[in-house]
């Protein structure tokens, strides 16, 4: 069951993102890495920027979130977490796939670019990677997110930014 998640949902929600994280453990830069990954009140500020999360549950169990942000004239994909113990079971893309169905603005998606596995799963689900330069604009424009993690990110798209834009 896919359903949009409340502030009670709060600590379930940390849980999944937490867990779901492991994966990046290594691969993203050191110093972009936190102990928790995301401290409750990231958490709490991201509620008050605006991203609306959605949860899927398996017997009652959260066991992945997604984030969706609308920012002036786009909708961005913020904060997806599978559980460990989920991953690879086709909720994350159940997840994207309800999100897409909320909107009809296009989708932006922001990800670590040493997450390769990240990148293709979006690839799989219609987006295509912006270009450099392009990306750059787009993080300053769409996103708040510091210089590093700028240089340590791609942006992905939907095929209405590309349209919009003739990319």
């Amino acid at each position: 069951m896919i359903r949009r998640l409340d502030p009670d949902d709060l600590a379930a929600i940390l849980a999944v993102v937490i867990d779901g994280a492991e994966a990046y453990r290594g691969i993203i830069p050191p110093d972009r890495w936190h102990e928790p990954y995301m401290p409750e009140d990231a958490l709490r500020q991201e509620l008050a920027a605006g991203v609306e999360f959605w949860g899927q549950e398996v017997d009652g169990e959260l066991v992945g979130v997604m984030g969706v942000q609308p920012v002036r004239d786009v909708t961005l994909i913020r904060h997806a977490y599978v559980r460990t113990a989920w991953q690879r079971k086709g909720f994350g893309g159940a997840l994207l796939q309800h999100l897409l169905a909320l909107t009809s603005t296009p989708v932006m998606i922001g990800t670590w670019a040493a997450a390769e596995w990240a990148v293709r799963f979006y690839e799989r689900h219609g987006f295509r990677l912006v270009s450099p330069d392009e990306k750059e604009r787009l993080l300053t424009t769409y996103w708040t997110v510091p210089a590093r993690q700028r240089e340590t990110s791609v942006v992905l798209a939907d095929r209405r930014w590309f349209a919009r834009t003739g990319g």
